[in-house]
């Protein structure tokens, strides 16, 4: 099913966490921000969203950290529900796409829930006070590879970093649900 986050909380300070990325370092919100802000990217290995957008991702992450914005994207779907989004599958999703961000593992799912992550993909762009800026979708692409998308998240990234604030028009993203563990 699809979900659509809310709309940027501008100002909203990012939380501190320690998570591991496919690679077996372990990340720590200080380490992925980048002088001039932080992307972070609530992703999945199966969601046909982010398949649509996926190899667009390793482009964008790239554009942005060449504008002083750190990059890293977080899986927290249930892997024992979903197979495919486990800590396994993540490293052989992020080495067939060849992400060159961290792609961190949120098993407890307690990252997601600080951030209030609904979908796969939500976007958080983060200025250099790491204070929300941008909560909008990647391009317009939607569920279909769109090679000629209209960007979104660069230009409103690229104005974070040039002015330390986001645009006030916004396009939330849209993608599946979470995948929360019973509780």
């Amino acid at each position: 099913m699809a979900a659509i986050p809310p709309v940027c909380d501008f100002g909203w300070r990012a939380v501190g966490f320690a998570l591991p990325d496919t690679e077996g370092r372990l990340w720590r919100l200080e380490d992925l921000k980048g002088p001039k802000g932080l992307l972070l990217m609530f992703i999945c290995n199966h969601c046909p969203y982010v398949l649509a957008i996926a190899d667009k991702l390793r482009a964008e992450a790239e554009d942005l950290k060449a504008l002083g914005i750190g990059v890293a994207a977080i899986c927290s779907n249930d892997a024992s529900a979903y197979p495919a989004d486990s800590f396994e599958k993540m490293g052989e999703f992020a080495r067939a796409h060849r992400f060159s961000f961290p792609y961190l593992h949120d098993a407890d799912q307690v990252v997601a829930r600080a951030y209030r992550a609904e979908c796969t993909p939500d976007f958080f762009g983060f200025n250099a006070d790491l204070e929300l800026q941008y909560r909008g979708q990647l391009d317009d692409s939607g569920r279909r590879a769109k090679p000629d998308a209209r960007r979104e998240l660069y230009p409103a990234m690229r104005q974070v970093a040039e002015t330390g604030h986001g645009p006030e028009a916004q396009t939330a993203s849209i993608g599946c649900s979470i995948k929360w563990k019973a509780v």
